[in-house]
């Protein structure tokens, strides 16, 4: 039996909003059991070209994603909700060992069960090498700052 993580579908634009922030704050812990109690026990996930099924795989899959992706930084912001629907479009950066950074832009459609888990998650994500000094996502590991912009109208 799972536990209620509010706020509840359906969704208003503010708890959407909400529901939004509280994932991009969750992913960037880098805690894979904490994000995965987000998720149903039996979620479905696609996730670039992997799928997965369930909390532990979706455990293992953030285990190695991140340690791939050193010095990761997210920000994820509300594309469009109805329902039990949310969709967010997503920018990271992260290096890999050599230092060579990247950005990773993207979009999520996700589905939300009563409770308030996500039953579905599909992400389509496209990495793009960067310079070091062209970097936007400099706060320290953890959740992003209030203060800290998000995307905006952002598309570089």
């Amino acid at each position: 039996m799972s536990t209620a993580r509010p706020p509840l579908p359906p969704f208003t634009h503010e708890t959407a909003i909400q529901k939004v922030r509280m994932a991009e704050d969750a992913w960037n812990s880098r805690d894979p059991a904490r994000v995965s109690l987000a998720y149903t026990e039996d979620s479905i996930w696609r996730n670039r070209s992997e799928f997965l099924t369930g909390r532990k795989a979706i455990v293992e899959f953030l285990k190695k994603k991140w340690a791939k992706e050193n010095g990761y930084r997210l920000i994820k912001e509300l594309w469009a909700f109805t329902g039990n629907h949310i969709a967010v479009r997503f920018q990271y950066e992260w290096h890999d060992e050599s230092g060579q950074w990247f950005r990773a832009y993207g979009n999520e459609q996700w589905e939300f069960s009563e409770d308030g888990l996500m039953r579905r998650r599909e992400a389509s994500i496209n990495d793009v090498a960067i310079a070091k000094s062209d970097r936007k996502f400099h706060w320290p590991q953890g959740a992003r700052p209030a203060d800290h912009p998000g995307l905006g109208d952002s598309v570089l």
